[in-house]
């Protein structure tokens, strides 16, 4: 795959915590992170560190160390702001696609962003939001 791909918050929380209770989706997801040309978001930074840091939803949890390492290694990456123009596009977006939206300022920020692809398993796989085409990246058929 060519161009440029952004990320929703759950294939970070693969990358970063899988190993153990879901190592295909963790082999991926490291994968992925791994590419050039990857966009990430400020909202997927704050449900990234809420997600992994929550007794409730993980089985280990990240420590505060952990997530602060984690987040130096996403900070590498392009970083989309949300702000007035973003909330006003994922407003329409939400409007347009009976979406979410969280997803919609995901897709509105990946558009942003330029990219071509927004990896999530959110939303419809292989369908276009905008002008971006989301793809689940841990689909197996």
């Amino acid at each position: 795959m060519s161009g440029r791909v952004f990320l929703d918050t759950n294939v970070l929380i693969y990358a970063a915590t899988g190993r153990e209770e879901s190592a295909a989706k963790y082999r991926r997801a490291e994968e992925i992170v791994a590419r050039d040309e990857i966009g990430i978001s400020t909202q997927v930074i704050g449900e990234f560190v809420h997600n992994v840091q929550n007794k409730r939803k993980m089985s280990r949890p990240l420590t505060a160390a952990e997530t602060a390492k984690w987040v130096e290694r996403l900070f590498e990456f392009p970083l989309i702001d949300i702000d007035r123009a973003i909330v006003e596009s994922a407003l329409t977006l939400q409007r347009r696609h009976q979406i979410d939206y969280w997803d919609s300022q995901i897709v509105a920020a990946a558009e942003r962003f330029g990219a071509e692809v927004l990896y999530s398993e959110d939303l419809n796989h292989g369908q276009t939001y905008g002008s971006v085409r989301c793809e689940n990246p841990f689909r197996t058929n």
